[in-house]
């Protein structure tokens, strides 16, 4: 008789998931920024262009049963890693040509589908592969890993691009777009390889659950599907519920796409005329670390005292900060310590601040009684409100600061902030929700 072998330690997979998780949307919200502005593209086009891309994650509640119906989420996984690589080559191909701006952007638009897919397939593995009580032990490594993610991509690929520039050609890496075409094309080509690699590699390493297999098909499965998304939209308070999930980050979203052009434009332009490889450090390491810590401090404010008697607290700690970026805009420092301390006071407040819009969602997932049998098809649903409530103010976020200036822009950002306070007035929230017993 032959053994049955145990599957596999969850470590040899969960890490290296959550990473290739996180990346692709590091890469498409944030290092698509950093690498326009280096390659001249008006901070118009970049605002416009790269909300654009949050729309795969807003619709993907839409497609997302298809994952369920078409095959096993194991195949989902190796097979998109391996769609996101050859998309992540395209770019790199895409880059030294002169209609750059077109292709990378299609290409860009193939890899944001590919990864919110990869998100859908990703979670529902994790829950399958896992018993519920490793599930909860193993949420900590998966919110590390996907963390990481974004210090490498933020930080550590941005260090990079600017390194590989200033080498390609150091008197022309600052202001000549020429060199940043070759730098970014051999970060995407390293980021190719990257995940060709790990497509092979959790081809052997992910387990083979026994639950990870299709879904039937057939009418039935439809119109369970629909009345699934019809009781999201019937449930209480529904206007209000959107209201807060397309308002609390409205002024966020806006100054989210502009942070990046602030700190690479020249001080005569309004910026703080960093160069690229200060930016990963101040922005992308500093800033990534404290919002993380933030929301790690966030979560356990919500835990001890419940979100009804935190929200205004947390909505407070997470707009205030915004004032960072006046000052930084008005005085303009030059130097790397003090901005990386400003950046990460404001990472922080947003991190904290965050935790309360995850626990509001979380909260309207479960339902009133907490026993809502969809709870994971309505977080999907939330969290594609979240992304629309991101990709509509960004669109015009670019025209805006083109026409008031950084300053103006960035005091508009504190104004912007009105919305979030009006919704979260609004919103009626179970008593001692998020807090934990005992």
């Amino acid at each position: 008789m032959t053994p049955v072998r145990p599957p596999p330690t969850p470590w040899r997979w969960i890490p290296t998931l959550y990473f290739g998780e996180g990346l692709p949307y590091v890469v498409v919200m944030t290092l698509a920024v950093v690498m326009y502005k280096n390659l001249g593209v008006s901070n118009t086009e970049i605002a416009l262009v790269t909300s654009g891309l949050y729309l795969p994650w807003v619709v993907k509640p839409l497609w997302g049963p298809l994952v369920d119906l078409l095959g096993r989420k194991r195949r989902w996984i190796v097979v998109l890693q391996f769609v996101l690589g050859l998309a992540l080559a395209g770019v790199a191909l895409a880059l030294p040509g002169p209609h750059f701006l077109g292709w990378t952007l299609a290409v860009l638009w193939l890899l944001a589908l590919a990864s919110a897919t990869h998100d859908i397939a990703a979670d529902g593995f994790y829950m399958l592969a896992l018993p519920e009580r490793t599930q909860a032990a193993f949420v900590g490594v998966r919110s590390t890993f996907y963390r990481l993610a974004m210090i490498a991509g933020q930080g550590g690929l941005v260090v990079l691009a600017g390194a590989l520039a200033a080498r390609t050609g150091a008197a022309g890496a600052r202001d000549g777009a020429g060199d940043f075409h070759t730098a970014w094309a051999g970060v995407f080509a390293l980021l190719a390889l990257f995940f060709v690699g790990l497509s092979a590699w959790h081809a052997w390493a992910l387990p083979r659950p026994a639950a990870d297999h299709a879904a039937p098909r057939g009418a039935p499965f439809w119109a369970d599907f629909g009345r699934v998304f019809g009781a999201f939209f019937r449930q209480r308070d529904i206007v209000r519920v959107l209201a807060f999930l397309l308002l609390y980050r409205f002024a966020e979203a806006q100054l989210l796409k502009l942070a990046v052009p602030f700190l690479l434009d020249p001080r005569s332009a309004g910026g703080l005329g960093l160069p690229t490889q200060d930016v990963g450090i101040a922005y992308g390491t500093v800033g990534v670390v404290a919002l993380t810590l933030g929301g790690l401090l966030g979560g356990w404010v919500v835990a001890r005292l419940g979100l009804a008697r935190t929200l205004w607290p947390l909505l407070l700690a997470m707009h205030l900060p915004n004032l960072v970026f006046v000052a930084l805009a008005w005085w303009q420092p030059g130097g790397l310590g003090l901005v990386s301390a400003a950046l990460g006071l404001e990472q922080f407040g947003y991190g904290f601040g965050f935790t309360a819009y995850m626990v509001y969602m979380l909260m309207v997932a479960g339902g009133p009684a907490g026993d809502n049998p969809h709870k994971t098809a309505h977080y999907a649903l939330c969290t594609g409100f979240m992304a629309l409530g991101m990709m509509l103010p960004g669109l015009w976020a670019g025209w805006l600061q083109s026409v008031l200036g950084y300053r103006g822009f960035f005091v508009w950002g504190c104004i912007a902030t009105l919305p979030s306070f009006v919704a979260a007035a609004l919103v009626r929230i179970a008593p001692g929700y998020g807090r934990k017993a005992g």
